[in-house]
């Protein structure tokens, strides 16, 4: 009997590069290649890559010398690098890192099979195919915990920010028709999940190029009547397509809980301007206004740029001073990256590395101060939590309430007088705010 062909997998970057692993995995699965866990033990390592912004390319490259270590010193045969990183970059990977055997694009994944038998047989294999080749959607090996997933309900994007790659790596908007996604959803609620997130570049958008408008409410309300699922999570939601239907959803539907990730990327009009952003502060203040108003105890995310092209002192403090009246629960903030083939990159003014950091550091340091004190408003509450394992050095169970996203947020830490199993919802009292974390005990 032919021996299976063992393959590894490293996968980095988003939940949306996550989602095509899973159906890489899948792919291979069903072919007859065996999956293995370490990568000491593959015959073929595939790398999923990000190549977003420098940082992500420098994570992509430094994976992938660090597989090829166990190709030249061990028994790996073949290494196999997918994703946007070849897609961005495509035959320059092989010239720059030869270890590299094979090269998949994001528009290329469904022809893994190919690859890994390649590299397999050290062969070279090229596919960087157009980004919208690939049909959406299709079987998974769901990777994530037994109680989670990611459900991806769009690919792609049509905003052009000026400062993004996204457009060239992932494609034109193209939205997952509504049957298809409930039908994948129900099938994950029989495995046992039971908090689903909504993933797309822009999530708000959903249906408008299905359906002629936007159908992220009425996506959620179907998906709120499956059984099993309990949890609904939306991240990347576009402040200017927040509809008042939308915040309806969040108001009144239990299953949908109150979080939402709403990256504004500045507050000041002319850099959001010159990022291509069709936000103003007007709009994110009004937006902001109505969730708060209207969905009671919701807890606000946000994304922030630091130190864009032209970016003046001033602009920076509208931007910092923003922040701290408007107290978003939850913040990530980068410094500006500048990357080769978008319009942001020829632009003039371009921010010194130094002062990017100092002002990166400062947003981040008053973020500390105003999301412990967030914290501390759980303090005595009862939360609902979902139970992810128990810690063997902290020697308590952890989770997270409705307040933290997989993966993103923070955790609470809690006991409990009988053993909770991961999965479960139980109801912690918080009595303790630990950094990011919270501590409490089960009821």
């Amino acid at each position: 009997m032919e021996e299976k062909i063992k393959v590894g997998f490293v996968s980095l970057g988003c939940p949306k590069n996550l989602l095509n692993t899973e159906r890489m995995l899948s792919l291979l699965a069903n072919d007859g290649f065996e999956l293995v866990a370490e990568e000491t033990e593959a015959d073929v390592v595939v790398i999923n890559t990000c190549a977003f912004i420098e940082s992500a390319k420098k994570e992509a490259i430094d994976n992938i010398l660090d597989v090829a270590w166990l190709k030249e010193h061990h028994t790996l045969k073949g290494i196999v690098v997918t994703g946007c990183l070849p897609q961005r970059y495509g035959e320059e990977i092989f010239k720059e890192l030869p270890e590299v055997n094979c090269i998949l694009g994001t528009g290329s994944f469904d022809r893994i099979c190919e690859a890994v038998r390649a590299a397999y047989e050290g062969r070279s294999f090229r596919a960087v195919d157009p980004v919208e080749r690939c049909a959406l959607g299709g079987e998974r090996v769901v990777t994530t915990p037994a109680h989670f997933a990611y459900l991806q309900i769009a690919e792609g994007c049509d905003n052009c920010c000026t400062y993004c790659v996204i457009p060239s790596l992932r494609g034109r908007y193209r939205s997952r028709p509504m049957g298809e996604l409930l039908e994948e959803a129900k099938e994950l609620a029989s495995l046992g999940v039971r908090e689903l997130c909504l993933v797309a570049q822009d999530t708000t958008r959903y249906g408008e190029d299905l359906y002629g408008t936007y159908c992220l409410d009425s996506l959620l309300t179907a998906l709120s009547e499956i059984d099993g699922i309990e949890w609904l999570r939306v991240l990347y939601c576009y402040p200017d397509r927040i509809t008042d239907g939308l915040i309806d959803v969040f108001a009144n539907n239990p299953k949908v809980v109150k979080y939402i990730d709403l990256p504004i990327q500045h507050i000041d009009d002319e850099i959001l301007r010159r990022m291509n952003r069709r936000d103003t502060r007007a709009g994110i203040e009004e937006v902001v206004r109505k969730l708060r108003e209207r969905v009671d105890g919701i807890i606000l995310r946000t994304t922030v740029i630091v130190g864009f092209p032209g970016e003046t002192e001033k602009q920076f403090g509208e931007l910092r001073d923003f922040l701290k009246e408007t107290r978003f629960e939850r913040l990530g903030a980068f410094a500006y990256s500048r990357e080769e083939g978008t319009p942001a990159y020829d632009l003039p003014d371009q921010v010194p590395e130094k002062t990017k950091q100092k002002r990166l550091d400062i947003l981040m340091a008053q973020q500390e101060r105003i999301h412990n004190e967030c914290n501390e408003r759980f303090l005595g509450r009862t939360l609902k939590v979902l139970c992810e394992g128990y810690d063997q050095v902290a020697e308590r169970f952890y989770g997270r309430s409705y307040a933290d996203a997989y993966d993103i947020d923070g955790k609470i830490y809690f006991s409990s007088p009988r053993i909770v199993r991961e999965g479960e919802f139980v109801d912690v009292t918080v009595g303790e705010v630990l950094d990011y974390d919270l501590l409490g005990r089960a009821n």
